[in-house]
C-alpha cells in the first residue's frame, strides 16, 4: 500500500476493505504517526470537544439491542422512567455548560418518538439552544416530518449509531435492520441537521467487522461530523455481559484508522472510558480522538467524573475546544485548517532559523 491515501487528507468515501485492513495492519507506531499527521492537518491537536449526555427517557425500549440495559427484553434492574420535565432538562444543561461542556446531548429509549412526545422534545431543544449550547438528540428512528420539526426547533446534531458491520448486525439486533439505520441517517441529513454516528467495539465482532463498520461510516456523504467510537460496557442481564474483552490496543488502532479515514470529523472517545486507564485514554487522544462525553453518566452507564477528566487534561496539556456554538461547521473547519497551516509554517520557520544559526 502506498502513502497516497495518507498524503491527501481530503475526505474520501471510496475506501476499500483491503485499504482499511492495510491500515489496521500497520506497525502501531506508524499508524499513530500517520493518524497524528492527518489530525494536525485539520484540528488543534490539543483541543478536545466536550459534550454532556443526559437520558431524558430511560428504560422499556422495545428494541432488542444485546448490549443495551435499556432494552425491555432483558432484566438489568434498570428503573424505568418517564420523559423528564423540561425544567429538569434545562437545569442539567445549565450545569453542563458551567462544567465546561459546549454540546448537550439528550437521549430517549424509544424505537421512534410519538408526536405528543416530540412536542416536548422540540421545546427542550429550543430552551437548551437558548443557553448557548449546541444540541444533539438520539430518539431512535425518525421520519421526514419528525426530522424537519427537530431541525426547525434548532437541533444541531442527531445521533444514530450504525453499531457494527452489516454482516454482524443481525447478531446484535433483530428488531430493526442495518438499512433502517442508514435510512434514518439519510432522513436526518436531508432535514439539514449534522450527523453523529459511530459504533461499538468489543461485542464479539471480528477484525473484518471493525473494518467494515468504518467503511460504512466513511461511505456516508458527507462524513458524520461526529463519530463516537464506543468500547462495550458489559452490563449484567444483557446477552453480552460475558463477551471476551477487546484488547485496548485494538481499540486504539480503530480510533487511529477512523481519524485517517474521516479526517474532518470529530472522533469521540465515548462509552467505556470509565474502564480505561489514563494511559489508554492518552493513546486514544494521540491516535486522533478529539471529543469526549463529560460527566458522571452516559445515559445509564458510568463515565469518568468531571474532576478526573480535568486532572487528565491537565496532565496531558489538553484543553476544551473553544468555539462559537453558532459557528457554521464549514467556517469552523476552514478556520482550524488555517490555524494548522499557520502552525506548520511557524515550525518550518523556526527550524530554518536553527539551521541558519548552526
Amino acid at each position: 500500500m502506498t502513502d497516497v491515501a495518507f498524503n491527501n487528507t481530503a475526505p474520501r468515501h471510496d475506501w476499500s476493505l483491503d485499504e482499511i485492513r492495510a491500515l489496521f495492519a500497520l506497525p502501531f507506531n506508524d499508524l499513530l504517526f500517520k493518524a497524528q499527521q492527518v489530525h494536525r492537518a485539520h484540528f488543534d491537536a490539543n483541543a478536545v470537544q466536550v459534550s454532556t449526555l443526559l437520558s431524558i427517557k430511560t428504560g422499556a425500549c422495545p428494541e432488542d439491542c444485546k448490549y443495551c440495559p435499556q432494552s425491555g427484553h432483558y432484566n438489568t434492574q434498570l428503573e424505568k422512567e418517564k420523559l423528564l420535565e423540561i425544567e429538569k432538562v434545562v437545569a442539567q444543561a445549565k450545569a453542563a455548560k458551567e462544567a465546561g461542556a459546549s454540546r448537550f446531548c439528550m437521549g430517549a429509549a424509544w424505537r421512534s418518538p410519538r408526536d405528543k412526545d416530540l412536542l416536548l422534545v422540540e421545546e427542550m431543544v429550543r430552551q437548551v439552544k437558548a443557553l448557548g449550547l449546541e444540541t444533539c438528540m438520539t430518539l431512535g428512528m425518525v421520519n421526514g416530518d419528525q426530522a424537519s420539526r427537530l431541525a426547525a426547533a434548532g437541533l444541531d446534531y442527531y445521533n444514530h449509531n450504525l453499531d457494527t458491520s452489516p454482516d454482524f448486525y443481525g447478531e446484535i439486533i433483530t428488531t430493526r435492520t442495518f438499512s433502517d439505520r442508514l435510512d434514518t441517517l439519510a432522513t436526518v441529513r436531508e432535514a439539514g441537521m449534522k450527523v453523529c454516528s459511530g459504533g461499538i467495539l468489543g461485542m464479539g465482532e471480528s477484525a473484518q467487522d471493525r473494518s467494515a463498520l468504518l467503511q460504512q461510516l466513511a461511505k456516508l456523504s458527507p462524513h458524520p461530523e461526529s463519530v463516537p467510537i464506543n468500547m462495550l460496557v458489559k452490563v449484567p442481564g444483557t446477552p453480552l455481559e460475558n463477551v471476551e474483552d477487546l484488547d485496548p490496543l485494538e481499540f486504539i488502532r480503530a480510533i487511529a484508522v477512523a481519524r485517517i479515514m474521516m479526517p474532518q470529523s470529530h472522533v469521540r472517545l465515548s462509552a467505556g472510558r470509565e474502564q480505561m486507564s489514563e494511559s489508554t485514554q492518552a493513546l486514544a487522544f494521540l491516535a486522533g480522538a478529539n471529543s469526549i462525553f463529560y460527566g458522571d453518566k452516559l445515559l445509564t452507564t458510568g463515565n469518568p467524573q468531571a474532576d478526573r477528566d480535568r486532572a487528565l487534561f491537565a496532565k496531558l496539556g489538553l484543553h476544551s475546544e473553544r468555539r462559537d456554538t453558532c459557528e457554521d461547521e464549514a467556517v469552523h473547519t476552514q478556520r482550524l485548517t488555517q490555524q494548522a497551516q499557520q502552525g506548520a509554517q511557524a515550525e518550518r520557520a523556526a527550524a530554518l532559523a536553527v539551521d541558519a544559526s548552526s
